[in-house]
């Protein structure tokens, strides 16, 4: 029986970068896998425009914990793929995904940062390194996982920033993650506008913090 995916996309407002993100997920869809999007409410034309391109669109409270558990409850498919609005999987994603997981429970992609600045690649490559050392996957790194897995740990916990460190820390009891050395294209809007120096700062800090017990609601105030 053919394994499928089931790719789950959290999106608030996006209406700018969505139908280029679907587009180029459309030849998954014609191999079988479904694209659900969960929308958190947005107030522009995020869900019109998603509709002809997904397989579903929901509507759910915001928090991207929140939307992605969701969208994990509609699926049909055995893997689910959780993805930023802003990545691109690299092509032959399914492929990749599913020869993966016959050794691992789940996975995460390497990741690239859209940029050209020199110092977004030293960014990524340590971002890369840590994440496989460690077992711990962002979210821009487009973490799958078996649906079995994901159910046995109650999905992302229901907190507005780390869901995806906390998720990676129940699932690494289970599997070291699957890491795909193919890199996804993920947007460096944030470093860019805010400066690439700054915000390894305050990645590095808002981690530490998250890691000594601070609660996630203080964190996403620094965050935003």
């Amino acid at each position: 029986m053919k394994k499928l995916l089931s790719i789950i996309i959290p999106t608030l407002n996006e209406q700018t970068i969505i139908v280029e993100t679907l587009q180029t997920l459309q030849p998954l869809r014609e191999a079988g896998h479904e694209v659900i999007v969960v929308d958190g409410g947005s107030i522009d034309n995020t869900r019109t425009l998603a509709a002809p391109l997904a397989d579903s669109v929901l509507l759910s409270q915001s928090g991207r914990a929140r939307q992605m558990n969701m969208g994990a409850r509609f699926a049909h498919h055995d893997i689910l793929l959780f993805l930023h609005a802003d990545t691109r999987l690299p092509k032959q994603a399914d492929t990749l995904i599913i020869n993966s997981l016959s050794e691992r429970k789940w996975g995460r992609f390497n990741v690239r940062l859209s940029g050209r600045a020199w110092l977004l690649r030293v960014v990524e490559r340590f971002m890369n390194w840590r994440s496989c050392l460690i077992g711990i996957a962002t979210g821009d790194q487009a973490i799958f996982v078996q649906r079995h897995l994901y159910t046995q740990v109650q999905g992302f916990p229901n907190i507005p920033l780390m869901e995806d460190i906390a998720l990676s820390r129940q699932l690494k009891k289970f599997s070291r993650p699957s890491c795909i050395q193919t890199p996804v294209v993920t947007s460096s809007r944030r470093w860019e506008q805010n400066g690439i120096l700054w915000t390894i700062l305050l990645m590095w800090g808002l981690r530490l913090a998250y890691a000594i017990g601070v609660n996630p609601k203080t964190l996403k105030e620094f965050y935003d």
